[in-house]
């Protein structure tokens, strides 16, 4: 079993659950990973779909390095993915306007830098006039489903 200790970990990318969730296979262990730093919107939100495709995209079935942050709540390795050519996809999808830097739980400048230039060239989300950050949406979907 690996633990969330371990700081650095590698494997298969298997499954894409949504464009900041993915499922590694690390020998026979199944390992979730929550892309540390970022947001993308959700699936049922606008580029939801495109964020999640763009991911597949550049990992699914590769071979990449986590870099372990931690877990979350939900007991999901929180990371950085790291593919196989170098690039590190948690920047990867700010820089493409398919993710939001989740400022919340992290202050990296990088992220800070490439959303703001995704921001002013208008790519992807930014290409809305008022693009919402899904932990708004989220919040919204949880008030419409208590009525």
């Amino acid at each position: 079993m690996v633990s969330f200790i371990d700081p650095q970990i590698k494997g298969k990318v298997i499954g894409i659950k949504d464009g900041d969730t993915v499922e590694i296979l690390q020998g026979k262990t199944k390992i979730k990973v929550r892309l540390f730093g970022i947001d993308c919107p959700e699936q049922h939100q606008d580029f939801g779909q495109k964020a999640k495709t763009f991911t597949s995209d550049m990992c699914f079935g590769k071979e990449v390095k986590v870099l372990v942050k931690g877990k979350d709540y939900f007991g999901r390795t929180l990371a950085e993915l790291i593919l196989p050519n170098g690039k590190n996809l948690n920047q990867e999808l700010v820089k493409e306007g398919m993710a939001w830097h989740f400022k919340k739980y992290s202050s990296s400048k990088i992220l800070e830098k490439l959303q703001s230039e995704a921001k002013s060239k208008k790519i992807g989300l930014w290409s809305h006039a008022n693009p919402i950050p899904p932990w708004e949406f989220r919040k919204s979907q949880k008030k419409k489903s208590k009525k």
